[in-house]
């Protein structure tokens, strides 16, 4: 191979690689790109927060509902979860069993509308 084809030939790769990671570093910092775990962690966290919401939207449409928010207040903290798990609340309607992490969510929706007094 002649010298100057040679120097295109080593030039041309090492563009290529940097290029290559100039784009990688400004779509992941910039370009909004994501890795499949961080997706699948996002997509888990949005579920919960869903999951939470009709969780306090089933607890505030109970009948009981100003007994049952007198008595989450009373509760100690760590049977606070508890009460919701055997009021059912935590449960998506259709399922049997509630899903992980449900109740803790709910609880601290709850704990937002204690707070404001709604």
């Amino acid at each position: 191979m002649k010298p100057e084809m040679e120097a295109k030939v080593t030039y041309g790769f090492w563009g290529l690689v940097v290029g290559a990671g100039v784009a990688i570093t400004i779509g992941f910092a910039w370009g909004g790109w994501t890795t499949s775990g961080t997706t699948q962690k996002m997509s888990d966290e949005a579920v919960l927060a869903s999951r939470a919401a009709i969780c306090v939207a089933q607890f505030r449409s109970a009948p009981d509902y100003k007994m049952k928010l007198k008595e989450l207040q009373g509760a100690e903290s760590y049977q606070r979860s508890e009460l919701i798990e055997k009021g059912g609340w935590d449960r998506m309607p259709g399922q049997e069993k509630a899903a992980w992490g449900v109740s803790g969510a709910c609880l601290a929706g709850l704990e937002s509308v204690i707070k404001t007094g709604a």
